[in-house]
């Protein structure tokens, strides 16, 4: 952990006077970015790149009672510092992340302000106060106005209800449309991130990071403007049990408030990453450094890894001796299957505990927990738990204890569906019990990373993606190939993506169909063993059956070897919706992915990052007739270039995949 070892340089430039000042700036280290603060009857802020300005905001915080954080601002003191850092994020992409920013903190009259970071790729703001009693927040401005009515990459709530009341219970899964800001429709939330097109190869992500005690931002579009306006869902007044198997709580009645909260604290960080060509959008720490620090500290007993998970394929076993589902039988074959590939996890999914009670305690008479924990124990392969919240939620600090009493390695907390303060609430004390009990977490029906992963280490995923699930029951003319190309642009800047990949049976274009008992995925096999690859995923499914698995040993054993997290990530090639190259590494071992969406397509890939020496690849492509039979693969060996350029061919919908070996 030497090489971890958090340093900084601090440079307080000092406090500045503001007598009769009405502008502000602060740089990004490079010069390139600039955030330009004016305080009048208002603050507002503009973001400048190379002397153009890329989008303007008013900002404000209103409180209950009428008073208005941000109206008629006195200034009382202005205070620049320059951090030159490195954060160690030992289960991430990167085993150390640079955290180099100019920062500007303006103090007003009220005991609030505002702070300012600028980095080399992109700026973030947050409100901060400092006041001995509770303050209650009736709402916070943020309308964010762009100098022209640019293209967007969009994903609205699930919900197309007609009112902001009804589509706040969502589960952040939605494909994206490409749509300009004026197009978008305004009656329905998007939610973040939110990738706007700056027409001239630029882009700027919208999001947020460090969300504690304090509801999630949606954006809806302002009519006939290029503009985006927060919204923030309010605190839950009246709740009632129901939802999916009894399993949630449904909001019936809100307050006229969206937080009640600490009167002395700093709010979430809005985050505005600005890329100059896509494949930087797909190496982005901004999220992370934006994060509070780790609150545990002893991280020795967190082990990130792969899941044989259940599920997806639906308990689908053959060619066994006992009938297949959700019984010991069953699980003991998928541990065995672990075992044998080194894979360091089985879930059992929902079915485990007895339905419709909402009582994790209940567990059905065909499973025997703690029989399948102590056979897992035995072959070095952990238990999770599926939860539903509000089963979960309800007795949570008995539960966790108990199954941590048991031996059980985690849960996937499921059903959560929104994003008001009192669920960003459950999902901080959730991580801080399973924290304090050594257990994991992996959050479903929830909304995006927002850095709790590095906050608590133990969060080694979230769903918020509309991953492989949805190619159980959606129709043919659903478009999953174009969404991979998409999320590592969009929804990976957030965060880990539990996106449950790995499908054995796969489909061309015009063969998917869904098929819930034997679902099938669209695109090539090489398409699924890339996506290891190619999604930031620490805590990441293996989720079709062992039996399809075991009859697909070279893909298996491939996708058995591919590290879950990584020392350093390269983003090689890439464009929002269409392609996307990366390579990770993990010690000595490299590992590189490429996707392409329904277009065939020939990429060159710049291998220089191997260093010197004689090297061979390890490769899986896509068979010459992969674009009619999807499962159609090629695997080769052939020696790295000596001039370091590979050209590689995927067909549609395809992928590729490859190991990098020393000779």
């Amino acid at each position: 952990m030497s090489k971890n070892i958090l340093f900084a340089f601090l440079f307080v430039w000092g406090a500045i006077p503001a007598i009769a000042q009405k502008s502000y700036q602060v740089q990004s280290p490079d010069r390139n970015i600039k955030v330009e603060v004016t305080v009048a009857d208002k603050v507002t802020f503009a973001i400048v790149q190379d002397d153009s300005e890329v989008m303007n905001s008013a900002v404000s915080m209103t409180l209950q009672g009428g008073e208005v954080l941000g109206a008629n601002p006195k200034v009382l003191k202005v205070t620049k510092t320059s951090v030159d850092k490195e954060i160690p994020s030992p289960f991430y992409k990167k085993d150390v992340v640079k955290d180099i920013y100019n920062e500007m903190r303006i103090s007003f009259r009220g005991d609030y302000g505002l702070a300012f970071r600028v980095y080399n790729d992109g700026a973030a703001y947050r409100f901060t106060t400092k006041r001995k009693e509770s303050i209650v927040i009736a709402d916070e401005e943020a309308v964010y106005n762009f100098p022209s009515d640019y293209k967007t990459f969009t994903a609205y709530v699930n919900s197309t209800k007609p009112t902001f009341e009804e589509q706040f219970f969502n589960s952040f899964e939605q494909p994206y449309v490409n749509e300009p800001i004026t197009q978008l429709n305004d009656k329905r939330l998007k939610i973040l991130p939110l990738l706007v097109d700056l027409g001239d190869g630029r882009k700027i992500c919208v999001t947020e990071a460090d969300l504690e005690d304090y509801p999630g931002m949606f954006l809806n579009n302002e009519t006939g403007k290029p503009s985006l306006k927060a919204v923030h869902a309010p605190y839950p007044k009246v709740k009632e049990q129901g939802g999916h198997n009894q399993l949630q709580m449904l909001v019936k009645e809100r307050e006229d408030y969206i937080a009640k909260t600490s009167g002395t604290r700093s709010f979430p960080w809005r985050a505005f990453i600005i890329s100059r060509n896509d494949k930087e959008l797909a190496d982005c720490d901004m999220v992370y450094r934006l994060a509070s620090p780790s609150r545990v500290k002893d991280l020795s007993w967190i082990r990130p890894g792969k899941v044989a998970w259940d599920w997806w394929n639906d308990w689908n076993l053959y060619g066994v001796d006992f009938r297949a589902g959700i019984n010991n039988p069953t699980y003991k074959y998928y541990i065995d299957f672990a075992a044998e590939h080194g894979i360091e996890y089985v879930i059992l999914d929902e079915g485990w505990a007895v339905n419709l009670q909402a009582d994790m305690m209940q567990v059905i008479p065909e499973i025997n927990l703690q029989e399948l924990v102590d056979y897992g124990k035995s072959k070095n392969v952990g238990i999770i738990l599926w939860a539903g919240y509000w089963a979960f939620a309800r007795d949570m600090e008995n539960i966790v204890k108990h199954y941590s009493d048991m031996g059980v390695k985690g849960f996937k907390v499921d059903f959560l569906d929104r994003d008001d303060q009192e669920m960003v609430n459950f999902v901080y004390k959730a991580s801080e019990v399973c924290a304090k009990y050594k257990m994991l977490a992996d959050f479903h029906g929830v909304f995006k990373p927002t850095g709790l992963q590095r906050t608590y280490p133990n969060v080694l995923n979230y769903e918020g993606v509309n991953g492989l699930e949805q190619m159980k029951w959606s129709p043919e003319s659903y478009d999953m190939v174009t969404y991979d190309v998409t999320i590592p642009f969009i929804r990976m800047i957030a965060g880990p993506m539990d996106y449950t990949q790995g499908a054995m049976r796969n489909a061309a274009k015009g063969n998917y169909r869904p098929v819930n008992s034997e679902p099938m995925s669209q695109g090539t096999r090489c398409r699924q063993l890339a996506t290891y690859v190619i999604f930031e995923s620490p805590f990441n499914m293996l989720c079709d059956a062992p039996s399809n698995y075991r009859r697909e040993k070279e893909c298996t054993e491939f996708i058995s070897r591919i590290p879950t997290v990584w020392d350093e990530m390269i983003s090689l090639d890439g464009k929002v919706s269409e392609y996307v190259a990366i390579a990770r590494r993990q010690g000595s071992d490299w590992y590189i992915g490429a996707l392409t969406n329904w277009t065939p397509r020939e990429l060159d890939l710049d291998l220089s990052f191997v260093g010197e020496g004689d090297y061979t690849l390890e490769v899986f492509k896509d068979g010459i007739n992969a674009d009619r039979a999807a499962r159609d693969y090629k695997k080769e060996i052939i020696p790295v270039p000596a001039d370091r350029k590979l050209k590689i061919h995927m067909a549609p919908g395809g992928g590729w995949a490859a190991r990098v070996l020393k000779r």
